[in-house]
């Protein structure tokens, strides 16, 4: 198997597989990974900073017996640039941290290196992980939107440069990108994952995020970061009984293409025997999009205290955000804390036997343009609530471009929601 065309198509699980089973090796893997990269870097625009083929090469080599008994193999990973890298610099898409060169590698990056993984570079990240886009753009219509933050994240998998990548989430910086490029994303329950040497851009708030080919790289991907014994193991793919519908105009402004793909969708479940309900009206999610902005803005004010130092290097979206949290009362800060927390918990009341929620990871497809990365409301919610999320790609618009949506769990069940996942991405037949 050494055309590099068919190495691409493949997810991280599937590679090691064939890696196990002689059919490819490692290095015509980073092979196919650069060529891609030549190809497609100049218009996609996913990284600030990579290794150079011969540096991956000669990294690999100076270590080879260590990576062919990893987990990992020696397999490239996109990191965003605000995570720290002992040997790359991490500037948070900004001029103030303009050749910040950390000292060590944040926890995830370590954790990624001892299980035999090889950071190919950078990956490209809006303003501080706030609304100011990068270069890159929507690798499936470079007229539009990879979405953000974790833009260079979602677009160096979607574009199959790096089989995974590292991304974040305060708002929908991980949900919106792999929805709006065509990747699996996922955020954990707040608290899964290590932040050590991760910009904090709102600490009730911030998540690490993973992005992937396909739902069985994330189980994986997760099983590593957490240490676990056997990374191998994963959730088991699994069709959930009852699925509650959150329903985007629940939330935010939806457009017609999403709320047809989301009920094909919905009766294509139900013709599996899936029971599916509409979340309780009860549960006020449009409330709880502005619950979110106020936590963020407020921590927002206090986390960026050393950058606002330098008000003119600031974009004018995030010069606002600051300025709204500063000017919010603790009072109502700790409501919209109290009331997230309680709503978290009595999400599930009305529905205590429903497995998992459905609903859009986005507004619509991508954008048009890069000046701005799109519209978050559709996960404040959840995020603000810190529940585990996975955006599994399959459905298109029209004229092919993607659809996400989004399964939610709760609080702790990630495996169980990944294993939701798996199941409904073999149902929309998805192939990155």
């Amino acid at each position: 198997m050494t055309d590099h065309k068919i190495l691409n198509t493949l997810g991280l699980k599937q590679t090691l597989q064939a890696i196990e089973n002689h059919e490819c090796t490692a290095p015509e893997i980073i092979a196919a990974c650069y060529d891609r990269i030549e190809a497609r870097e100049p218009e996609v625009g996913a990284w600030q900073y990579n290794l150079t083929r011969e540096q991956y090469l000669q990294l690999y080599r100076s270590n080879q017996a260590f990576y062919e008994q990893s987990p990992l193999k020696g397999l490239p990973v996109g990191i965003k640039d605000i995570i720290d890298t002992a040997d790359m610099p991490t500037e948070m898409g900004s001029p103030i941290h303009e050749g910040r060169q950390p000292v060590d590698d944040a926890s995830c990056v370590a954790l990624i290196r001892q299980a035999g993984g090889i950071v190919l570079g950078k990956t490209v990240t809006t303003e501080f992980a706030y609304f100011k886009p990068g270069k890159t753009a929507n690798p499936r219509d470079l007229s539009r939107t990879p979405g953000g933050s974790s833009s260079g994240s979602a677009a160096a998998v979607a574009d199959a440069m790096v089989p995974v990548s590292l991304g974040s989430q305060t708002a929908a910086s991980v949900i919106r990108p792999a929805a709006y490029c065509g990747a699996v994303g996922y955020v954990g329950t707040r608290g899964t994952f290590s932040l050590r040497g991760v910009q904090p851009l709102a600490q009730s708030l911030d998540s690490l995020g993973l992005m992937a080919r396909r739902v069985e790289d994330v189980v994986l991907m997760r099983a590593l970061l957490l240490r676990d014994s056997n990374p191998l193991e994963a959730a088991q793919m699994t069709r959930p009984k009852r699925v509650l519908l959150a329903l985007g105009e629940r939330i935010g402004e939806t457009d017609s293409a999403m709320q047809e793909a989301l009920a094909g969708l919905v009766q294509r479940m139900q013709e599996q025997g899936v029971e599916v309900v509409e979340l309780g009206q009860g549960v006020r999610l449009d409330e709880m999009v502005a619950h979110h902005q106020s936590i963020m803005s407020y921590e927002v004010a206090r986390n960026l205290a050393i950058e606002s130092a330098n008000p003119e290097l600031l974009s004018e979206p995030l010069s606002e955000l600051i300025e709204n949290g500063l000017n919010l009362s603790r009072e109502a800060y700790l409501r919209s804390l109290a009331i997230a927390d309680a709503t978290a918990e009595s999400l599930w009341q009305p529905h205590l036997d429903a497995d998992v929620i459905l609903g859009p990871a986005a507004p619509g497809v991508a954008p048009e343009g890069h000046g701005k990365t799109g519209a978050p409301h559709m996960s404040r919610p959840w995020q603000a609530m810190g529940l585990p999320v996975v955006n599994v790609p399959g459905l298109e618009d029209e004229q092919g471009l993607p659809l996400g949506v989004q399964l939610i769990g709760r609080r702790q069940s990630d495996d169980t929601l990944l294993g939701y996942a798996g199941w409904l991405e073999k149902l929309m037949g998805f192939e990155a």
